[in-house]
């Protein structure tokens, strides 16, 4: 661990976010010396994650200091916000001097929506690629994390703990990535080997698709009442 640089890394949360999209990136970083972590929205008011954990913002859009880098992950309510100018505007502002501009699994349409994606590959949950390429235009990648230039993008929710970890490995070195991960007892060993489309197979992911929409239905139910 050899970088004694302090490294301001800007979280946002969001209502209806999925949490394990932050989480474990944040669980990361926050193993790191050296760095500075902001968990950030418009209010400091308790954010309820998709799953139902609620989560408190330390740090507002307006009082956020500028970030080295800032990060966003994806939920099944981000359609209520992914449009909000005031959102968008933030992440242009502090876009135009991060070091690292970054996203897990939907988040890279946040980033795609403020144009800050536009001439890079990102990655982008399995659901989201088709709605990334043929709406936003971005090059998508099928990796678990995509690292072009100073965009880098986790898939699917769980990749942000492999997106948290290369992250870690660039703001300082390898040996320290490796350190965190050891020390998170990193060591996936999934019951089913099913994790990506893929493996899946059409028939699960076609199951996968409709479950999706169901939740995402019942979400906008909810919050329709």
């Amino acid at each position: 661990m050899t970088d004694s640089q302090k490294h301001i890394i800007g979280l946002v949360f969001y209502p209806g976010m999925t949490s394990l999209d932050i989480v474990g990136p944040h669980q990361v970083f926050s193993a790191l010396p050296g760095v500075e972590l902001h968990r950030i929205w418009k209010t400091l008011d308790p954010i309820t994650c998709d799953d139902g954990l609620v989560i408190l913002p330390d740090t507002t859009f307006a009082n956020c200091p500028p970030l080295d880098v800032i990060c966003v992950g994806g939920g099944l309510e981000q359609r209520s916000v992914v449009d909000d100018p005031e959102v968008l505007e933030f992440f242009r502002k502090q876009g135009s001097t991060a070091k690292f501009i970054t996203s897990v699994c939907g988040g890279s349409e946040f980033l795609a929506k403020a144009g800050l994606l536009q001439g890079y590959r990102a990655a982008t949950h399995w659901g989201m690629r088709e709605q990334l390429m043929a709406n936003l235009g971005v090059e998508v990648g099928t990796e678990r994390v995509v690292v072009d230039r100073n965009r880098i993008t986790g898939g699917g929710v769980t990749a942000g703990i492999d997106f948290g970890l290369t992250i870690a490995s660039i703001l300082y070195d390898e040996e320290t990535a490796k350190i965190v991960q050891l020390l998170l007892e990193y060591d996936p060993a999934p019951p089913f080997d099913v994790g990506s489309p893929e493996k899946a197979g059409p028939e699960l992911v076609k199951k996968a698709v409709l479950f999706m929409q169901g939740l995402s239905s019942l979400e906008l139910a909810k919050s329709a009442s």
